[in-house]
This record gives structure tokens, C-alpha cells and sequence, in this order.
């Protein structure tokens, strides 16, 4: 009998994902170069750009926003206020909520990670067409649906196993 795993990274889908993942983990290595001189690890820059762009957001507010939970997010404020990048206050409207305040440390590197960005991302796309860049973004979206019907369908067959092992 032959196998099907050889045959498997002949396909063009394969070789499509394959170039995917490795693009994304050479854009991960080469940002996480460039922010290591903020001092700010890699994941909460996104956190302290968006706290410097919305001063006094809650705690919640960036739970909810950024999609994960509180308590993850207090982690990272937790690393972030020990470095003295953002502040918390009770919110004198609602002293059961904290707003997260930048400092002028946290600014600064917040400045500094927008310009690692943008640096970045002028060079990623150097070349590219108005044509390019709406063509990727049509294909992107179209991806990331097929995935979100792709989970909907697992989550959807599961729970439906799931009421057959009872």
C-alpha cells in the first residue's frame, strides 16, 4: 500500500501554506529583532500603541477590544507597569474599574514601535502595485472566511459527536 504523506506536500495548496508560514515566521524573527531595543516584549507593543492612541481606556475596554480576556491582559499590564510604561487609576466615575494611563517612557517606546512598524512594512511591500495590495487583501479576506467556515463546520461536527458519545 502507498502512503499519501509524500504525496501530500505536492499539492499547490501545500506549497501556498508552506510559503504562508514561513513568511510569517521570518516577519516574527525580524520584528522581534527590531522591537528587542524598545524593551517592550513583542506582544504588548500592539497593547501600548493602542493605550498611547486611547488615553484612560479601561481594563475591559482592551480585554474586550483585542479579544482576549482580562486576565490576560492584566498580565501584560501587570509586565508593563513594572516597567514603568503605563500606570493604572481607579476611574473616578467607577472606582471598581482601572484606567491604564502611558507614561512618557511608554510613549516613547510606543513612538519607536510605530516607527519599527511602519519601517517594516515599507520594506515588506517595497514594489507593490494599488493593484498588488488589493489583489493580496481580496485573497486574504477570502482565506480567512474559508477559515472561519472551516471552524464554524468543526465546532458544528464536534458538538455533534459530542451528543452522540452521550
Amino acid at each position: 500500500m502507498e502512503s499519501k504523506v509524500g504525496r501530500r506536500y505536492d499539492t499547490e495548496e501545500c506549497r501556498l501554506v508552506e510559503k504562508y508560514v514561513r513568511t510569517t515566521k521570518l516577519h516574527r524573527k525580524v520584528l522581534e529583532q527590531e522591537l528587542s531595543s524598545t524593551g517592550v516584549y513583542r506582544s504588548q507593543h500592539q497593547l501600548l500603541m493602542f493605550v498611547a492612541d486611547h488615553p484612560e481606556v479601561s481594563q475591559k475596554e482592551l480585554a474586550r477590544l483585542h479579544g482576549v480576556s482580562t486576565a490576560t491582559i492584566a498580565v501584560s499590564l501587570k509586565k508593563l507597569e513594572q516597567g514603568g510604561y503605563i500606570e493604572r487609576k481607579v476611574d473616578v466615575r467607577d472606582n471598581r474599574f482601572n484606567q491604564i494611563c502611558i507614561t512618557q517612557k511608554g510613549m516613547a517606546a510606543a513612538e519607536k514601535s510605530v516607527t519599527i512598524f511602519e519601517k517594516l512594512e515599507r520594506s515588506m511591500f517595497q514594489g507593490f502595485s494599488r493593484e498588488d495590495f488589493e489583489r493580496m487583501g481580496e485573497l486574504l479576506d477570502r482565506i480567512y472566511r474559508n477559515l472561519e467556515d472551516y471552524e464554524s463546520g468543526w465546532e458544528r461536527n464536534f458538538r455533534g459527536q459530542e451528543g452522540e458519545d452521550a
